[in-house]
């Protein structure tokens, strides 16, 4: 079985290694990796490669990355260059897991299978983006994956394998993203090996939602929504971009925060509603500018030896 993987983050390369896993019973050779181009990051600057373009390097795959996989965009004489290295490849499936370009139809429809799209989340909702950020925000009791077989539309496609996974209460978007990768790399060995005898099911009309990409414009909280919408909204920003507030004249980052009282929180009075009687939440771990992440009891010694 040849395969060609195409993804970048973290999320991916969890994916892609277990596809690498001679452990795992599949029968596979990944024959050629496309991942986003590299970007800059840290405090320099400096061009970084993504986690799945590290991996791939690491095992020796070959490594494509396009601007642009459409013949009729921007980068039209990129896109057809790309175009023949794909089909050489001659793969049986294209395996697809948050790689962040719009695969046009030829792309699709190259592999002899199709593309096969490691999704996070129960199908047909949060649709899009950002799936797991968007189910803690919305205070979802559960998510999961689901794999899918891709077509032309944003995550449209008919469904081959779902399973959920339950959200906990202290769940943060990095911690939910850890889980679901791990979901998500042993669902889609499950699919491939499968696949012969598994059903493609189509997408039901009802339920549909969709998952709309994190802005930075929403890290500042807004105190005039409940405090369960905010502690959510805190946990779903977590670790980027991560919720801002003003406090004691400062901006700072807020990491935490609980709907209790507790010893070691600053408590920050909130609006109301219906559904949410409680009008205080209590910060718990935060980061001023420029330092470090630190609990609110830290931060609290700090302030009145500064008096």
């Amino acid at each position: 079985m040849r395969l060609i993987f195409a993804g970048t983050p973290k999320f991916a390369a969890v994916a892609l290694q277990a596809l690498l896993d001679k452990g795992s019973g599949l029968s596979a050779e990944v024959a050629l990796v496309l991942t986003q181009p590299d970007r800059p990051a840290g405090r320099g600057l400096k061009l970084q490669p993504s986690a799945v373009k590290q991996l791939a390097q690491k095992h020796g795959i070959a490594v494509l990355q396009p601007l642009s996989l459409r013949l009729d965009g921007k980068y039209p004489s990129e896109a057809a260059a790309a175009q023949k290295i794909i089909e050489a490849a001659r793969a049986d499936f294209m395996i697809v897991a948050a790689y962040g370009l719009i695969l046009p139809e030829w792309a699709l429809n190259t592999p002899t299978h199709g593309c096969l799209n490691i999704h996070a989340s129960l199908l047909p909702r949060w649709r899009g983006a950002a799936p797991i950020h968007r189910a803690i925000e919305a205070g979802d009791l559960a998510t999961g994956i689901t794999i899918m077989q891709m077509d032309a539309g944003l995550d449209t496609g008919a469904m081959l394998l779902k399973q959920s996974l339950p959200i906990a209460t202290d769940d943060t978007t990095q911690t939910l993203h850890d889980k679901l990768a791990a979901l998500g790399a042993g669902l889609i060995q499950q699919a491939l090996r499968d696949y012969a005898q598994l059903q493609a099911t189509p997408q039901p009309a009802a339920g549909v939602t969709y998952a709309a990409k994190i802005s930075k414009q929403e890290s500042a909280i807004d105190w005039s929504q409940s405090a369960a919408v905010i502690e959510r909204k805190i946990r779903a920003l977590n670790p980027a971009p991560g919720c801002t507030a003003e406090l004691n004249g400062e901006t700072v980052k807020v990491w935490r925060a609980q709907l209790e009282p507790t010893l070691a929180g600053i408590p920050m009075n909130t609006g109301h509603s219906r559904d949410d009687n409680l009008g205080t939440l209590y910060i718990t771990e935060l980061q001023r500018a420029g330092g470090k992440r630190m609990s609110a009891a830290d931060y609290l010694r700090g302030l009145q030896s500064s008096i």
